[in-house]
C-alpha cells in the first residue's frame, strides 16, 4: 500500500496558489488512476485506487499547511503505513519554477507544511516530490508570494510539473526504483 499526499490550503481561495502545487499534483494522481475524493478522515480529503492490485491512498490534508503533519500522522497511522509507503508532494520555493525534484529523505528547508509533517511523524525519512515555485523575476515577501495566484503565461509550465509529479509519485508507487525515478523526473 502507498499514501500520496499533496501539500496545500483547503480553501477555493487558495485553489491557483503556488503553496497549492501538491493539492493539483494530488489530483492529477487520482485523475490518471480515475478516481475522485469522496472521504474525509483524519483531517484529509481522500480518494482510493489501486496500482498493479496494490491499493493507494491519494490525500489532501484540510488541516492548511502549517498544519499538514496531523492529517499525514494521522493517516499514516490508521493505514499502517511504512517511512518506504509514504510520497508527500508540495512546493518549494528553494527550486526554480517549474523543477521537479525526488528525493528519499531530507530536512524540510524553508518550508513550514514539511516543518510540520516531520514534526509529526518523527522522522524525515520518507519520498518527497517538490514543485519549484521561485520566480528569480519576483521580489515579494516569501510568505507574500506562495499565497499568490500562479500568473496566467506560467499555468501550463506549473500544470506540466504537477503531472510529472504525479507520473513520479505513481511510479514510485507501482514499484519502480527509487534511483530510476529521480532519473527520469528530476529536473
Amino acid at each position: 500500500m502507498y499514501l500520496i499526499v499533496g501539500l496545500g490550503n483547503p480553501e477555493t481561495k487558495y485553489a491557483k496558489t503556488f503553496h497549492n502545487m501538491g493539492f493539483l499534483a494530488a489530483g492529477d494522481v487520482a485523475e490518471s488512476l480515475h478516481v475522485k475524493f469522496k472521504k474525509k478522515e483524519c483531517e484529509a480529503s481522500v480518494a482510493e485506487g489501486f496500482i498493479n492490485g496494490e491499493k493507494i491512498v491519494i490525500a489532501r490534508p484540510l488541516t492548511y499547511m502549517n498544519a499538514s503533519g496531523r492529517a499525514v500522522r494521522q493517516l499514516v497511522a490508521k493505514y499502517k503505513i511504512s517511512p518506504e509507503e509514504l510520497v508527500v508532494i508540495y512546493d518549494d520555493y528553494d527550486l526554480p519554477k517549474g523543477h521537479v525534484r525526488i528525493r528519499p529523505s531530507g530536512s524540510a528547508g524553508t518550508h513550514n507544511g514539511m516543518r510540520s509533517v516531520i514534526a509529526e511523524l518523527g522522522f524525515p525519512d520518507f519520498a518527497r516530490i517538490r514543485i519549484g515555485i521561485r520566480d528569480e523575476n519576483v521580489n515579494v515577501p516569501l510568505i507574500d508570494y506562495v499565497l499568490s495566484e500562479v500568473r496566467k503565461e506560467d499555468y501550463e509550465l506549473f500544470s506540466a510539473a504537477c503531472k510529472r509529479a504525479a507520473e513520479a509519485a505513481l511510479s514510485l508507487a507501482a514499484g519502480e526504483e527509487f534511483e530510476r525515478v529521480m532519473t527520469k523526473y528530476n529536473g
